[in-house]
């Protein structure tokens, strides 16, 4: 079979020669097309495809309509909504996502902005320390996992609401859990956003939402940028001056926001996944996938079922 690796931003050596080792070593054709400039690069490589694995790369109906023997389709990675799987399983194409492997850098970055946010982004003023904050985490998964057990050697109080996830195995990872989002906002200092962009979540993080946090609260978001209400964001920062938003993902009113300084700041690219480790376990982690798939048909991992 051969496997297309379509990445315009590159994986790091490892990851390729571990994604190498994989699909050759199970008898299968690796094709590599790094740092394209044109979707036409995309359209001809994938042409012959019969899998295919991504990262922030979009696989359009385009895409898949170029892909006649395209059958799985592996983001590297937890979200997947560069993915159109409604098409995608129309055209019974399996699309699957890699969770879990980046989730330790993601959390480690949230503490990184964190740090900085408190110390007024080293500025040079006097800042405050996170020991003793209460910290709400929205959405449990793997990455809201991590960001917990690295809060507790922060000395925090944390907090989680998570609609799937139950409040026993919450509270079995030692966190509080709290019955809803408005409940988790009203009780903390600073909230660390973990939710997909769904159709219930976007624009879900509003100005009522957030206008809950304690006074200096911070708002961090490290999931995805359509989760923000922009408009409704920039006008409660607007009224309440102690207000800071962090944010791992370009808003669309990043100049608007940047108003706010010393309140405000975003990475100049989406970082959270950026460490030699995640890329290394992601992309080896798509690999086996797509092997698993071939071998004996395994979907475990199918996000568009």
């Amino acid at each position: 079979m051969k496997v297309l690796v379509a990445t315009e931003k590159p994986f790091a050596k490892a990851a390729v020669d571990g994604i190498k080792a994989e699909i050759e070593g199970a008898g299968n054709e690796l094709v590599l097309l790094e740092k394209y400039t044109e979707k036409q690069q995309l359209l001809d490589a994938v042409a012959g495809a019969d899998a295919m694995i991504v990262r922030s790369d979009k696989v359009t109906p385009e895409v898949l309509d170029a892909a006649k023997q395209l059958k799985i389709v592996v983001r590297a990675g937890a979200g997947y909504d560069n993915v159109d799987c409604a098409y995608a399983k129309e055209k019974n194409v399996v699309v699957e996502n890699t969770p879990g492997q980046n989730s330790n850098a993601v959390a480690e970055l949230v503490f990184g902005l964190l740090v900085y946010g408190v110390r007024n982004f080293y500025n040079g003023k006097s800042g405050s320390e996170l020991k003793g904050k209460k910290l709400g985490i929205l959405a449990f998964g793997n990455v809201g996992r991590n960001v917990a057990r690295i809060a507790k050697g922060f000395e925090m109080e944390v907090y989680a609401y998570d609609a799937f996830c139950p409040k026993e195995a919450i509270e079995a990872a030692g966190v509080k859990a709290v019955d809803s989002q408005d409940v988790l906002f009203e009780n903390c200092d600073i909230v660390s956003l973990h939710i997909p962009a769904t159709p219930e979540t976007k624009q879900s993080i509003n100005a009522a939402l957030v206008g809950k946090l304690h006074k200096n609260g911070i708002l961090i978001n490290t999931a995805r940028k359509e989760v923000i209400n922009e408009p409704e964001l920039l006008a409660l920062m607007a009224e309440r001056t102690d207000l800071k938003f962090i944010t791992d993902i370009m808003p669309d009113a990043n100049e608007e926001f940047q108003k706010f300084e010393g309140r405000y700041f975003s990475t100049p690219k989406k970082m959270g996944a950026q460490t030699a480790e995640a890329n290394t376990n992601a992309g080896i982690a798509a690999a086996k996938q797509i092997n698993a798939f071939f071998a004996d048909g395994c979907t475990k991992f199918q996000v568009n079922k």
